[in-house]
């Protein structure tokens, strides 16, 4: 079971661009098998994040709205927001330290 929140089109700018922190959002579908092997990978670290960050995941095929809107061409796709704003990104399947890093570098 995943600890990462489902967001969609009609919840994505309640949910994550107006949450003040840090909220790092996973572009993915079924079909992608590079996204379902970085799947663990977020719900461990939306764990270890609890309380500093907000992790969800936004299915590109069922809410393509926001992925047109942030010109989403390849997944998996995991974008940083803060502020509402996105501050970084990790296109494809990155073992766990470079997001990791990320993490720490926009937790902060």
């Amino acid at each position: 079971m995943s600890t990462a929140m489902a967001v969609t089109d009609e919840t994505f700018e309640a949910e994550i661009e107006k949450h003040e922190g840090l909220a790092v959002v996973d572009f993915w579908a079924t079909w992608c098998a590079p996204c379902r092997r970085i799947a663990p990978i977020l719900d461990e670290l939306a764990a270890e994040y609890s309380g500093k960050a907000k992790v969800a995941k936004l299915d590109v095929d069922a809410n393509q709205k926001t992925s047109i809107r942030f010109n989403v061409r390849s997944i998996p796709l995991v974008l940083f927001f803060k502020a509402g704003k996105v501050v970084d990104q990790v296109v494809g399947q990155v073992p766990k330290p470079i997001l990791a890093e990320k993490f720490r570098k926009h937790a902060a």
